[in-house]
C-alpha cells in the first residue's frame, strides 16, 4: 500500500501526518498530490470525507516551503475560497496542523466576527488565507487585503458556492488575481455553471475524481421509517434512546425546525444542540466543540450549516426531514461511516415526503430498506 513518504512529501509534513495518525493516503490524495506538486491546475470531483483538504493542503505547503518568500503586506501567497464559516475554519486548521513544523503563517476570514481583528492578522502578510467570498469582498472594499501576489488559488465545494449565490463574487475575486498562478477547483458535482467557471479559470487541468455524488457510502447501512409527521418526535426519541445510537447528527429542512427538535429533545431529557445560519459564530463553534468532545451526543443541523461539519465517530445520521434535493441526502449520510468505520442512516418519511424518497432512490439507483421501530430493516417492495 502506498504511504505518504512514497509521494515525495517533506520530512516536516510526514512528521505532522504521523502525529495525527495518518499513514496511508486516500484515493483523492493519491491522485491529486503529484499533480499539485508538479504545479499543474487541478479539477477534482470529490465529496467531503474523502480526504480532499489534505489532497491540496499537503502539496501546497510543500511548494511554499520549497520556495520561501515574504508575503506582501496585506496579501497572501495562497488563497483558499470556502462556502461556509465552518469549512473555512476547518481548512485553516488543517493547514496549521499539517504545516506545524514549517513556520508558515495561516489565517482565516469569514463573517460573524469583527473585521478589524481579521484585517490586523493580514497586515503583515500571510502564507495562506482561507476565506469565505462575502467577507473577503468586504475586506477588499476596505483595501485591507491585496490579492495581486497570489501564487495558488483553491476553490473548494464549488457546487455549494453556486447554491449560496457566490459565483458572481468569485468571478470578481478571480479578476483581481495574477493571470499566472496555479488553480484548483473541487466540487462534489459538476453542474453546467461550475463546468463553465472551471473552463474559464483552469489551464490544461489534471482531472481527479472519487465517489460520484450518486454513490452512497458503502459502509453506511440505510433505512427509512414511514411515520406520520406528528409522530416524528416520538420516533426520533425512540431511535435516540436505543443503546446502539452513539454520536448522532439529526437533519432538519429548516432553521426553525432544528430549534424545535432541540427544544423537544430537551423536554424529553436528551441533551442536543442546533447549528444553523441564525446562530452566532460563537454558538456554532461551541455546539461543534461539545459534539466533538462528546459533551453533547446529538447535533441538529440544516444542510447549509452542516456542509462544513467533519466530525469523526458519528455512528448515526437521522433525517428528521427528508431533503427535497436528492443530492443532499448523499451529502448528509456521508457524515457517518468515515475512516473505515460503519455507520447507520435512518430517514423519517412522512406521507408528504414520499416523492422526496423516490427522488433519492432514483439518484442512488437503489431502494432504501424499510424499518419498523423496534425491528430490523426489511426490504421495501418494488
Amino acid at each position: 500500500m502506498t504511504s505518504f513518504s512514497d509521494l515525495g512529501l517533506r520530512a516536516e509534513l510526514l512528521k505532522a501526518l504521523e502525529g495525527e495518525g495518518y499513514t496511508h493516503p486516500t484515493p483523492i490524495q493519491l491522485q491529486a498530490i503529484p499533480f499539485v506538486l508538479e504545479g499543474r491546475d487541478v479539477q477534482g470531483i470529490a465529496q467531503t470525507g474523502t480526504g480532499k483538504t489534505a489532497a491540496f493542503a499537503l502539496p501546497i505547503l510543500q511548494r511554499l516551503a520549497e520556495n520561501r518568500r515574504q508575503p506582501p503586506r496585506g496579501g497572501c501567497r495562497v488563497l483558499v475560497l470556502s462556502p461556509t464559516r465552518e469549512l473555512a475554519s476547518q481548512i485553516a486548521d488543517s493547514f496549521r496542523t499539517y504545516g506545524k513544523y514549517m513556520g508558515l503563517r495561516v489565517t482565516v476570514m469569514f463573517g460573524g466576527v469583527p473585521k478589524p481583528r481579521q484585517a490586523k492578522a493580514m497586515s503583515g502578510g500571510v502564507d495562506v488565507l482561507v476565506a469565505t467570498p462575502g467577507r473577503l469582498m468586504d475586506h477588499m472594499a476596505d483595501r485591507a487585503v491585496r490579492l495581486d501576489h497570489v501564487e495558488t488559488l483553491v476553490l473548494d465545494e464549488a457546487d455549494h458556492m453556486l447554491d449560496l449565490g457566490f459565483i458572481v463574487p468569485i468571478r470578481r475575486i478571480i479578476a483581481t488575481l495574477p493571470a499566472k498562478r496555479q488553480t484548483m477547483l473541487f466540487s462534489a458535482t459538476m453542474p453546467p455553471e461550475i463546468a463553465t467557471l472551471a473552463a474559464g479559470m483552469l489551464k490544461d487541468p489534471a482531472h481527479v475524481a472519487v465517489t460520484p455524488v450518486a454513490t452512497t457510502a458503502e459502509r453506511v447501512e440505510q433505512a427509512v421509517v414511514f411515520v406520520d409527521a406528528p409522530r416524528k418526535r416520538h420516533a426520533l426519541l425512540e431511535l435516540l434512546v436505543d443503546h446502539t445510537t452513539g454520536r448522532t447528527l439529526v437533519f432538519t429542512r429548516t432553521k426553525h425546525g432544528a430549534d424545535r427538535v432541540v427544544k423537544q429533545l430537551g423536554e424529553s431529557g436528551v441533551a442536543a444542540a442546533a447549528i444553523h445560519g441564525n446562530k452566532s459564530q460563537g454558538q456554532r463553534e461551541r455546539a461543534l466543540a461539545d459534539f466533538r468532545a462528546g459533551a453533547c451526543r446529538v447535533l441538529v443541523a440544516t444542510d447549509i450549516a452542516a456542509r462544513g461539519i467533519d466530525v469523526d465517530g458519528v455512528t448515526h445520521v437521522i433525517n428528521f426531514d427528508l431533503p427535497n434535493v436528492p443530492e443532499s441526502y448523499v451529502h448528509r449520510i456521508g457524515r457517518t461511516a468515515r475512516a473505515g468505520k460503519d455507520g447507520m442512516a435512518i430517514s423519517l418519511c412522512a406521507p408528504d415526503e414520499r416523492a422526496f424518497l423516490r427522488g433519492i432512490e432514483k439518484l442512488t439507483r437503489s431502494k432504501v430498506p424499510v424499518m419498523t421501530l423496534g425491528g430490523a430493516p426489511t426490504r421495501q417492495a418494488a
